[in-house]
């Protein structure tokens, strides 16, 4: 045996026994990779490392511990894992995983590392958050009562959305779940609203689109989006969500109301389940693992409304879910709805009619209800929901009777004028002034008379005339956000000019 081989044998001997002191004095936790499966690792020797901590691999490259067996551990790599091999030295380091956060990160792209991926140079970071955490108990936390306006009348009047709620947004592919995201975040300009949008799994040119949407509506001064596209690595996808939280709590604890849109968990959960596949834990129903509802459970439970002794601030949620058929008693489905305060169910057949949004009523619920409503919207949208449901349910039946009475008649007239009042143009939130006196005229009857193809040219009219007429009613009830007897008698002369 020549002298070099020696000499090379006896300097690993002496950094092992090195590594090994060190292991034993608690300074070091040093491990080798057993197995390396698209992107995921299993590693032996890192005995005293904890789930949650961050590993360094000899490329240089981070993981974070995601998985632990008597034996072995399972590791996420933070990054390219071309470069790992069987072998490899991994160095624990004794950290959680935490980003670098603060509102310098407005109108950027950032990946799920808060890494920016606009080409623009890196943000000052004000903090770092950690991207798991426990979320605010139950003595920090106050009720849901300012609402989140979303410029869109279907579910400002059917479905409200109140700061610190968690409302999932549900239906097939191609019904509008991202739209109606979109649009609250464009509607959020000048409502003191900081908005993070997470995409998980999309298309890059998706996301491209997205952020030109949000800029050319002057929405991405106030907006961070967090990119985890499809070709990016699972555990990115995996990741995301947890940062875009994280980024949205740096703001809440400022005392500031924040609005996060996941868009969607469930690829958030495919995501998971190829994780843990990989990792071979044992599969249960449709394949997932039986913790994939803490998986989502520990993310939407970090949205909540924070008492004034804890700073007031509030995170919104609105979390995306993907349905096959319309089946919402799938897996993912039922587990999401179970943690939410709430559901907006878009239906394909209603999109299909034509009906945008297709909010399906029946089925749509918002478990806060009026306590997120700006009273103006109480006092013209209270009994709109029941009779909608109500109308959509006599409908179906009135089809197949042509001899019904005048009561029914008048109630299916005023349904379906209502519900082609509820219609409207993507990309195109209205003011809340707007939105009540629209409700107004068909809550007391104006639209009776007008024939339905001619609905939309009435509500045209009738904001034109209140743009240019009577700027000083709209901008009242933005401000004071209620309708009082002078208003009312202002509309009604309104409503007697206008003819169609």
């Amino acid at each position: 045996m020549s002298n070099q081989l020696i000499n090379q044998y006896i300097k690993e001997f002496e950094k092992e026994l090195h590594e090994q002191s060190l292991r034993t004095e608690g300074i070091m936790e040093v491990g080798n990779v057993e197995e390396v499966k698209d992107g995921v690792i299993s590693a032996r020797g890192l005995d005293n490392a904890s789930y949650g901590e961050l590993v360094t691999f000899e490329t240089g490259t981070q993981g974070m511990i995601v998985d632990m067996t008597e034996t072995n551990v399972g590791i996420i790599v933070l990054g390219s894992y071309e470069n790992i091999t069987a072998g490899s030295r991994i160095t624990a380091t004794g950290k959680t995983l935490s980003i670098e956060v603060g509102e310098a990160l407005l109108g950027r792209v950032v990946d799920a590392l808060a890494i920016p991926e606009d080409g623009q140079e890196k943000p000052k970071a004000e903090a770092r958050y950690p991207v798991e955490k426990i979320a605010p108990g139950v003595v920090k936390r106050k009720s849901v009562s300012v609402p989140i306006q979303t410029g869109i009348k279907a579910v400002d009047a059917l479905v409200p959305i109140g700061r610190g709620q968690r409302e999932l947004i549900i239906g097939d592919r191609g019904t509008g779940k991202t739209t109606i995201c979109l649009d609250t975040i464009i509607n959020q300009k000048g409502q003191d609203v900081l908005c993070v949008y997470c995409a998980i799994g999309q298309k890059n040119a998706k996301i491209a689109a997205t952020y030109e949407l949000l800029k050319a509506q002057g929405a991405m001064d106030y907006t961070v989006i967090v990119k985890a596209s499809a070709s990016d690595p699972v555990a990115m996808q995996y990741l995301a969500p947890y940062s875009a939280t994280a980024i949205a709590e740096y703001s809440m604890d400022q005392g500031k109301d924040v609005l996060v849109v996941y868009d969607d968990l469930t690829k958030h959960a495919y995501a998971y389940r190829q994780v843990s596949l990989i990792l071979r834990r044992p599969a249960g129903r449709e394949a997932y693992p039986g913790d994939v509802f803490y998986l989502h459970s520990r993310l939407l439970e970090r949205s909540c409304r924070l008492s004034d002794a804890a700073g007031g601030g509030s995170i919104t949620a609105l979390p995306i879910i993907e349905t096959l058929e319309n089946d919402l008693s799938a897996y993912i489905p039922t587990n999401v709805i179970s943690i939410t305060d709430g559901q907006i169910f878009l239906e394909t057949d209603l999109f299909n009619a034509g009906m945008r949004p297709a909010i399906n009523v029946g089925m749509s619920v918002s478990r806060v209800g009026g306590s997120a409503q700006t009273k103006a919207m109480k006092q013209v949208a209270g009994k709109l929901k029941l009779d909608l449901a109500q109308y959509r349910e006599l409908a179906s039946f009135a089809q197949f009777d042509s001899d019904l009475d005048d009561e029914t008649k008048k109630f299916l007239n005023r349904g379906a004028r209502a519900t082609e009042v509820l219609k409207q143009q993507k990309n195109q939130p209205l003011d809340l002034a707007h939105e009540v006196v629209i409700l107004w005229a068909i809550a007391h009857g104006y639209l009776d008379s007008v024939e339905i193809p001619k609905v939309k040219a009435f509500e045209y009219a009738l904001f034109q005339m209140c743009d240019v007429h009577h700027k000083k009613l709209l901008e009242r009830i933005n401000k004071q956000k209620s309708l009082d007897s002078k208003d009312e008698e202002e509309l009604k002369r309104i409503m007697d000019q206008l003819v169609i």
